[in-house]
């Protein structure tokens, strides 16, 4: 089973981006699993953003509280991240994997906030 980030892109600054994460070789996808979203900006290390319990719950990091969601579809077996407001200080390389990082990381999707 891989992961697959999608959705990102190149966007002004208060802009909006949805990303997508869904899961490739299973049936079931990521539907039974507590899910989250990361980022890694250049010359950073990755840092937890967003996170999603099965039954829905989620928590984020307060730098992006308030403008970023985190939502799951499990007709489609994906996880979204809904980033609104985006700042500069967003741009990133952004990965979803599991809450207990039993998935590889796979390229993720670039995010680029600029004007």
């Amino acid at each position: 089973v891989q992961l697959q980030a999608s959705g990102g892109g190149l966007v002004q600054p208060g802009g909006s981006l949805r990303l997508s994460c869904a899961a490739s070789g299973s049936i079931f996808g990521i539907n039974y699993i507590h899910m989250r979203w990361y980022r890694q900006a250049p010359g950073k290390q990755r840092e937890l953003v967003a996170s999603i319990t099965t039954d829905g719950t989620t928590n984020y990091a307060d730098s992006v509280k308030g403008r970023f969601t985190i939502s799951r579809d499990n007709a489609k077996a994906t996880v979204y991240l809904q980033m609104n407001s985006l700042k500069p200080e967003d741009t990133a390389v952004y990965y979803c994997n599991s809450a207990d990082l039993r998935f590889s990381w796979g390229q993720g999707t670039l995010v680029t906030v600029s004007s």
